[in-house]
């Protein structure tokens, strides 16, 4: 299964309203993404919270429909 980043767009934003969010598909196969998240919401946090309030964003589609993720955090 793949997924759309039109899908990964809109769900990082539903999560980080606020959020500068970048997203490019590296292989072309609508399986593989990069993405740069700039948002509020990830001031104080460490690196790995970040992360981990990404994937929750994503709603269960890390790992099934979202085969690889790089992802780049800042705090706005």
């Amino acid at each position: 299964m793949a997924i759309k980043q039109e899908e990964i767009y809109n769900l990082l934003k539903e999560g980080f309203p606020d959020a500068d969010i970048e997203i490019n598909d590296l292989a072309g196969d609508d399986n593989h993404y990069a993405a740069k998240i700039k948002s509020s919401k990830f001031k104080g946090k460490t690196r790995v919270q970040q992360h981990q309030m990404v994937y929750a964003s994503l709603k269960g589609k890390m790992g099934n429909e979202l085969h690889a993720l790089a992802l780049t955090t800042e705090e706005k």
